[in-house]
């Protein structure tokens, strides 16, 4: 049987802002309006600090709060229980990853994912009384994450044999550059070495398909690209390679990074620079500005291994 939580408002009516604050501060808790000023919640221990904050937030406001811990009562438990069905939540996920399954656009379906993870993982974490819906909409979004996963391995580049050919970087001024839109590890850190270290003018498209290749863009990082993946080296290392980069230690430190989070690998800073760059991809849809952040961030990196 459930013990209960119950938090018990009395607001001056004259401040709307803090009883809109504190409303949306307790349904982000996953709070039940009993009525107009009563709240409830299960008794869990995680959300003792969050309420005790609500009832400070209340005294601030120039009002009242209590706290209530109410042992389980038999007659009212499945009445209790009703008012925490998260159904209708999980229900409109689910419209919405029945409209992203019918994205042909496989950045926007990449976004709608990530948003559509978001969502869950909040909801999740207030169904306190989950039921077949959490199950049926996790199931459908892990699907989908796995059948996105596979199509981008998919369009990665392989590996060709030999050595990078040796380049003249002064032959790569003012230069158009072409790669894979939704930048990822080894796209990003080649895009901020080009224009950081071979063609500080260069300019970037990003392409839905490596086919759309302009004709007089230097494409990277897929499959035909002029640079891309060769011998044991990511798309990043081949330009070092390329363009006599490999001298400078802070650039390699940078390349084994790189090549861990690509191919795999042992870069001890590959686990946190991964996280900031998921992080950055969360808020961040469009690749220019994706770039210029990301690119301060390897700037970062690469004057902090510069004094290591």
């Amino acid at each position: 049987m459930t013990d209960w939580t119950t938090l018990i408002l009395a607001l001056p009516s004259e401040n709307a802002t803090a009883r809109t604050r504190l409303w949306r501060a307790l349904k982000a808790l996953g709070a039940a309006s009993l009525r107009d000023g009563v709240w409830l919640l299960p008794r869990r221990p995680e959300l003792a600090s969050a309420l005790a904050a609500q009832v400070r937030a209340a005294g601030e406001a120039g009002g009242q709060a209590w706290l209530l811990d109410v042992a389980g009562v038999a007659d009212y438990e499945e009445q209790f229980a009703a008012l925490f069905d998260r159904s209708a939540d999980y229900a409109g996920i689910d419209a919405n990853l029945r409209e992203l399954a019918a994205q042909a656009d496989e950045a926007n379906l990449k976004r709608g994912l990530r948003q559509a993870r978001k969502h869950l993982d909040a909801l999740v974490g207030i169904d306190f009384f989950p039921g077949p819906a959490r199950a049926e909409t996790e199931r459908r979004l892990l699907g989908m994450e796995a059948a996105q996963r596979q199509r981008q391995m998919a369009s990665e580049p392989g590996f060709t044999e030999g050595e990078p050919e040796r380049l003249d970087a002064g032959q790569f001024r003012n230069r158009l550059w072409a790669t894979r839109r939704d930048l990822w590890v080894d796209r990003l850190a080649s895009a901020w070495l080009i224009r950081r270290r071979i063609d500080r003018d260069a300019r970037f498209v990003w392409l839905a398909e490596p086919q759309d290749c302009p004709p007089d863009a230097l494409g990277f990082d897929f499959d035909g690209a002029r640079f891309s993946h060769v011998g044991r080296r990511v798309t990043f290392e081949t330009l070092l390679a390329s363009f006599g980069l490999e001298g400078d230690a802070a650039l390699k430190r940078l390349g084994a990074l790189v090549h861990t989070l690509d191919v795999g690998g042992t870069a001890p800073e590959a686990a946190g620079f991964e996280a900031m760059l998921r992080g950055l991809k969360s808020r961040l849809d469009d690749d220019d500005a994706l770039l210029a952040a990301g690119g301060q961030m390897l700037d970062d990196l690469y004057a902090a291994f510069s004094t290591t």
